[in-house]
């Protein structure tokens, strides 16, 4: 009898663990969502809502390494400053995996297509959740 209840133990709490992971996956596809749509509609500062606002973000792209929310939200204004530039985004994620407790890493590839020519690459970002909230603390593309 103690074995069989110590087995519904560990198979409960594997269970907890489990179903607590595939909820973190899907707040973090909606974050990704939100920041698809909000690029689409050439809202740089909603998509920039998907990331912590705070001065240790990290965002390292192809000319390098920028720090913080607002150089990152400078950096993408300038890249993409207009409608033709920004187009519309769709993701292919690619994997979704738990580095610890509260923080995971997306390996994904973007697509742009756009007036000005179709954009496309891959991406690595990495989510912690803050106060509550799934943020990007640092991000890879490229």
């Amino acid at each position: 009898m103690k074995k069989l209840l110590l087995i519904f133990c560990f198979i409960t709490a594997f269970s907890g663990y489990a179903q607590n992971e595939e909820a973190d996956k899907k707040a973090i596809q909606k974050v990704l969502k939100k920041q698809r749509l909000a690029w689409s509609k050439n809202d740089i500062e909603g998509f920039m809502e998907g990331y912590w606002k705070s001065d240790s973000l990290t965002f390292y792209g192809a000319n390098g390494v920028v720090n913080g929310w607002d150089a990152t939200l400078k950096r993408y204004q300038r890249a993409y400053p207009t409608e033709d530039h920004t187009g519309i985004l769709s993701f292919k994620i690619n994997a979704i995996n738990k580095i610890e407790a509260n923080s995971y890493y997306v390996l994904g590839e973007y697509h742009i297509k756009r007036e000005v020519g179709n954009a496309d690459g891959f991406f690595m970002v990495v989510f912690k959740k803050i106060n509550g909230e799934w943020k990007i603390i640092s991000d890879t593309s490229g």
